[in-house]
């Protein structure tokens, strides 16, 4: 038995094993290992070869040896050779053979519907790579020799200067960079102020108010921290934050979407953004602020942070995944001074810190003018997808009313009471993926819950967003 590994220099760091064995001759096995390399896909079709001197070097046999190999396989079907091009894999090569999966094995990631629709995810393809590569080069050119090692826990200075002026001109945060601590997005921000399973509990203690709808993964998060959380209901004007003074036990933290309610839609009135800064003034509290989408205003005027109200008393909390890509794992907290230091100490060790080439690459995004235009531009597609939905219904399901448009990157559409799982079902038949509004309800909220559907506009391709309304459309209960 003969074993050597070939390299590709076409395909480089792409390394083909081939085990010749048996008691045949150099060529029949050389014939079998290289037809069973193609068979079972680890010779990709179209895969150029190595030249005949160089495998038969690398497999200690005759260059001949290997001629005859490849004109055998050529003659089967399996290669194809051309003057100027070599040998390669044929496109039409058997394709490799399905694996059966033991049934208890781990399920892996289903594969997204034809028509995806879930809300939280962003275009992908809208991502500025061009003005991403350049900010890089920009960046890593320019940055100092300490950006490369162990850094501060706070992040970049150079990236929490950006926000600061950045979050200042576009939210309304006050704040300065001494105050903004650098993590990898919300969740990671909600396992620095209460901990992880197991940790003993985190920055923040007790009780938690959070509105009766909202994300199940963060109220996951928050019970594995042994974290109660008390539902707030919620009706047009937002969260409920009167009753906040009447909660029984030691609540004195609040977490709200005030800027678009997640997933009902809409801000938080005004008055009631005062509100529930009063309520935390007086009873020593704290309101964390999730501004998971607020650059994307289209039908009013722009809704401001709560933070600008009182930075001592709120924790505002931002990222990337909206704007730019959930794949970058960039967020902030923007926190109030007697926190900085707890939650710098919570953050620990290196390995939970983000990277920092792409901090740096994110503040020279923001200082050059490339994020703001990439928003803008991402605000101008997104609204039209926004008009596009609105116009499907109206032409389709006029029966419908949808809610929650004025901002985001979802809707919600309203549906007659008792029809919202039917729809799911109906949804998944057409090939449509999307959740019902039930599925964000806490489970502890008492008030009736409308039935409804939360339809996220920003995912599909432009090509593919027209056949996602049809087939939405055709999913939905007749009047």
């Amino acid at each position: 038995m003969a074993e050597s590994w070939v390299n590709s220099a076409e395909r480089i760091g792409a390394d083909l094993h081939l085990e010749l064995s048996g008691s045949g001759s150099r060529r029949a096995a050389l014939i079998h290992a290289l037809r069973d390399a193609v068979r079972s896909g680890r010779l990709a079709p179209g895969t150029r070869l190595p030249p005949y001197r160089s495998l038969a070097a690398d497999l200690g046999v005759a260059r001949n040896t290997v001629a005859d190999a490849y004109a055998e396989l050529v003659a089967e079907g399996w290669l194809t050779a051309r003057q100027g091009s070599g040998t390669r894999v044929a496109e039409r090569a058997a394709p490799p053979p399905r694996v059966r999966v033991p049934k208890r094995a781990p399920a892996a990631r289903n594969a997204p519907p034809p028509h995806h629709l879930i809300q939280g995810q962003p275009d992908a393809g809208s991502f500025p790579r061009t003005a991403w590569l350049a900010a890089a080069r920009r960046a890593l050119t320019a940055a100092p020799n300490d950006a490369f090692g162990p850094g501060d826990p706070r992040g970049r200075i150079e990236l929490r200067r950006a926000l600061a002026d950045y979050l200042a001109r576009a939210r309304g945060v006050r704040t300065d960079p001494e105050r903004i601590v650098v993590c990898s997005g919300f969740a990671h921000a909600l396992r620095l102020l209460f901990g992880t399973a197991g940790s003993g509990g985190g920055v923040l203690r007790g009780p938690l108010a959070v509105e009766a709808y909202g994300l199940g993964f963060h109220r996951s998060i928050l019970d594995a921290a042994r974290v109660r959380t008390v539902p707030l209901p919620l009706d047009e004007h937002g969260a409920r934050v009167e009753e906040l003074a009447a909660m029984t036990g030691p609540v004195r933290a609040v977490l709200l979407t005030p800027a678009h309610q997640f997933p009902t839609g809409g801000p938080l009135h005004p008055e009631r953004r005062a509100a529930v800064v009063d309520w935390a003034r007086t009873h020593s509290g704290l309101v964390l602020e999730d501004d998971y989408d607020g650059e994307f205003r289209y039908d009013r005027e722009p809704v401001g942070a709560v933070q600008g109200l009182d930075p001592e008393r709120v924790v505002y909390v931002g990222s990337v995944s909206k704007s730019l890509s959930p794949a970058v794992r960039l967020g902030w907290l923007v926190l109030p001074e007697h926190l900085v230091d707890a939650v710098v100490t919570a953050k620990g060790e290196r390995e939970a810190w983000a990277s920092a080439p792409d901090q740096l690459t994110l503040a020279e995004l923001i200082e050059s003018g490339q994020y703001d235009r990439h928003v803008r531009r991402m605000r101008q597609r997104y609204r039209r997808r926004r008009d596009q939905l609105v116009a499907a219904l109206a032409e389709h399901a006029p029966h419908i009313t949808v809610t929650g448009i004025a901002a985001g990157l979802h809707a919600v559409l309203r549906l007659p009471p008792g029809t919202e799982a039917s729809a799911v079902k109906a949804a998944a038949w057409h090939g449509v993926g999307l959740e019902g509004l039930a599925s964000y309800r806490h489970p502890a909220a008492t008030a009736t819950a409308p039935d409804g559907l939360v339809v996220g506009y920003a995912t599909p391709p432009e090509h593919a967003y027209a056949a996602a309304l049809d087939a939405l459309c055709r999913a939905l209960p007749p009047a």
